[in-house]
């Protein structure tokens, strides 16, 4: 093997170590994707969801290599649909915001966004790295500052999509708040601002981003790997290169945004870079 190509993967797995919780510091390479069963809701004497008693433990993250929360991604309702339905629409934001309050204890509130919640984090790089995390779980998400956003639709169910927001949100919050020291946090911080300084963070772009630009393949471009292997190994790379990513079983799935990317030469250029050291590391 090559000086740089050592070199390159020596830093690679730096930045997983910096990302990772410590729980996975020595294991992520071997970790399988076994999902747990689902938690059942519970009620609590006023016949509303009891948040805050659901979850006793989570299953692995899928920044980890976990099995990511949902198969496909669950996105924030369109316009057309929320004015065909405010009074629903308005019955979920509101379920998802005491939710996400009562099993995270992050405030939430409707965003000013249509399709979207609005959950305040403690810093700015909690907010940036929950929207990693979450984004890994097939579960869309925005940032901006110390605000994270997640979706809302007026077709969400109690018992489905509204779960998997409340879940995901508690799911990555939990990780954050117990299994990361306050020496990582300020590393991770570190490690963002060393990314943005290369690159801006390459973002899905939403339905208005791509009318304006000149690429039609949408918000993801998606890439057929050989393994769940592969695909898990690929993504955490990507990602940690400042260009979100996730993974449907084998299919990678890499940020498209022609305004923050034009052509997407850097997306590009991440995926075959990291495509380059998955195969130095024998990852197939």
């Amino acid at each position: 093997m090559q000086v740089d190509d050592r070199r390159e993967l020596d830093e690679l797995d730096l930045r997983l170590r910096t990302l990772l919780p410590e729980t996975y510091q020595g294991s992520y390479e071997a970790l399988e994707p076994k999902p747990m069963g689902s938690a059942g809701l519970k009620f609590g004497a006023d016949g509303k969801v009891a948040w805050d008693q659901i979850w006793g433990s989570f299953c692995d993250l899928a920044m980890a290599g976990g099995p990511p929360h949902k198969g496909k991604l669950l996105e924030p309702g369109t316009d057309e649909a929320i004015s065909a339905a405010p009074i629903r629409y308005e019955e979920v934001v509101d379920e998802i915001c005491r939710g996400i309050t009562l099993a995270s204890e992050l405030p939430a509130q409707p965003s000013t966004i249509p399709g979207w919640v609005s959950v305040d984090c403690y810093s700015e790089t909690m907010a940036s790295w929950l929207l990693r995390a979450i984004v890994m779980e097939n579960v869309m998400a925005r940032s901006h500052g110390r605000e994270l956003r997640l979706p809302a639709s007026p077709d969400f169910r109690l018992e489905k999509e509204i779960k998997n927001v409340v879940t995901v949100i508690a799911k990555t919050t939990h990780y954050w708040m117990a299994h990361m020291s306050r020496a990582q946090k300020s590393a991770i911080a570190e490690l963002f601002a060393k990314m943005s300084a290369a690159s801006p963070l390459i973002e899905p772009a939403d339905a208005g981003e791509l009318e304006r630009g000149s690429l039609g393949e949408g918000g993801w471009k998606s890439i057929d790997c050989q393994s769940v292997k592969s695909a898990v190994w690929m993504m955490r790379g990507i990602v940690v290169h400042n260009v979100l990513a996730r993974r449907e079983e084998k299919t990678l799935l890499v940020a498209n945004n022609p305004a923050t990317d034009p052509n997407g030469v850097i997306a590009a250029r991440t995926v075959m870079l990291i495509h380059r050291l998955a195969a130095l590391r024998g990852v197939s």
